[in-house]
């Protein structure tokens, strides 16, 4: 679990499915009994010191009625085939998993120089070899991803997008990403050069729960 500041006040907290049961029990724990309420996309919890926690549910919607904790626990720990794309500027990762096991994978780099002109050459011609490197980088990151992925898509319950968000955005176009764009679940992850290691961890991100933690208002 780890914990930042949350834009608007709190701060956001980021549980493993397997220690949401616990993490509630925690809250009661700390802030005394609560009443749950929530909808298919996030579940609270107000308690009766005037704590807030706000568990948003990872890949929505969760299946209606009560109780709302004894659901989201469920469905949090749900095992899902989950396609990941990750991308940044001359590296890429795919995969798929079912749960946390990495089923099927795929990463590559290519090339692509940096933005200060070395050695003589022209602004231009620097600039234009470099938008050729990154094209072609790009291009290839989108084929990885239809060839590892596609073969799943049936069986997706979700694409989770990665890496660096202009990258990404870069490739939004690509028809031939459209399939598993109309996919795309959060949360967005921002990582490192994808290298299988990279990949291989994302799981313990795009499975956790999502919490959004107000104390009372004593502190």
């Amino acid at each position: 679990m780890n914990a930042r500041p949350a834009k608007g006040g709190g701060r956001w907290v980021t549980v493993p499915p397997e220690r949401v049961h616990p993490w509630i029990d925690g809250f009661a724990d700390r802030h005394g009994p609560f009443s749950a309420t929530g909808d298919d996309q996030m579940v609270r919890l107000s308690a009766a010191d005037g704590a807030l926690a706000e568990l948003h549910v990872p890949f929505p919607p969760m299946k209606p009625g009560p109780p709302h904790v004894t659901r989201l626990v469920t469905h949090a720990q749900a095992e899902r085939r989950v396609g990941v794309f990750l991308v940044r500027l001359g590296g890429y990762a795919a995969g798929v998993f079912h749960g946390s096991g990495l089923v099927v994978s795929k990463v590559g780099s290519r090339l692509v120089q940096g933005r200060t002109a070395a050695g003589g050459w022209s602004q231009q011609r620097f600039a234009r070899r470099r938008r050729n490197q990154a094209a072609q980088a790009f291009d290839d990151a989108v084929e990885t991803a239809v060839r590892v992925l596609s073969p799943y898509l049936g069986e997706l319950d979700g694409v989770v997008l990665g890496g660096d968000r202009r990258a990404v955005d870069t490739l939004r176009e690509d028809r031939r990403l459209a399939p598993l764009l109309a996919l795309e679940t959060g949360p967005f992850l921002v990582v490192p050069d994808p290298k299988l290691a990279v990949l291989r961890e994302t799981p313990a991100t795009f499975r956790a729960v999502r919490i959004r933690v107000l104390d009372p208002p004593d502190g």
